[in-house]
């Protein structure tokens, strides 16, 4: 059994004005985006992008992520309480991004990017899609830096104690996710998209890693104490996850029938 270190959430103390580790997961994010996509660009040419795209593809993405991500929080964990409040909206240093809100926002984020550069939006999404799971990855470990998202009980010796939450093992599943979301993730669809695939293939397998590894990962993670669990016993998240594997599954069949080519 191990204890959470309880870090100081703050990287950097300047006076009254701090660097928060959670803010310095997102420059590792984008930076990982930028090599991986650079990569990309030298040794993919059937992509048929520049570093002019990638920098654009970057601005566009970053908006859609923090947009996206902050709004989807608000409308699908606390939308009462934001709208008691909504002024707190605006305090994104408080915490508070939701992952299927910022994946909406991306999307939206891509489509203006297509309406400037003229590629088909699929081939767009499959460029992206192998450069987001170690930016996914990144997130979870400033989750566990800071000490939310705790796990569920393990009702056992294993696990880890998390003080600011009480004295009982639990599940470290920021690090689940991790492990799942970002290491696991990244190094299939790293791998698949090693030489050219169907239009549309790529996405559909981030589509159901996402959903798939999201959905069983919930299972070790304490459910929102303002939402709880929802029907069928399952929580806000997996219900989230499951129109992404469901879709991703349609666009895989779809893909592999030449349908979006």
């Amino acid at each position: 059994m191990f204890t959470h270190p309880q870090f100081d959430p703050v990287a950097l103390h300047l006076g009254s004005f701090g660097i928060h580790w959670y803010g310095l997961m997102y420059l590792v994010a984008f930076l990982a985006c930028l090599l991986l996509g650079k990569h990309q660009i030298k040794h993919k040419p059937w992509y048929s992008w520049t570093n002019t795209m990638l920098d654009d593809a970057l601005f566009y993405g970053a908006l859609g992520t923090i947009l996206g991500g902050r709004i989807g929080y608000v409308l699908f964990y606390q939308f009462g309480h934001f709208l008691s409040n909504p002024l707190e909206i605006f305090a994104v240093w408080q915490g508070g991004m939701s992952f299927h809100g910022g994946f909406l926002g991306v999307l939206i984020a891509m489509y203006f990017f297509n309406k400037k550069h003229g590629q088909p939006w699929l081939k767009i999404m499959d460029f992206v899609a192998p450069l987001v799971p170690l930016g996914l990855g990144a997130g979870r470990i400033g989750n566990f830096i800071n000490g939310e998202l705790w796990g569920r009980a393990t009702h056992s010796s294993y696990g880890m104690i998390f003080p600011q939450v009480d004295n009982i093992a639990r599940h470290p599943s920021q690090l689940y996710e991790f492990a799942l979301e970002g290491i696991a993730l990244f190094c299939i669809l790293w791998w698949f998209s090693r030489k050219q695939r169907p239009v549309g293939a790529i996405s559909a397998l981030f589509l159901i890693g996402y959903g798939s590894f999201r959905f069983l990962a919930e299972y070790t993670r304490e459910p929102d104490s303002y939402l709880g669990l929802l029907q069928l016993g399952l929580s806000m998240g997996q219900w989230l996850s499951l129109p992404m594997i469901m879709i991703g599954i349609w666009m895989w069949l779809s893909a592999h029938k030449n349908r979006f080519g």
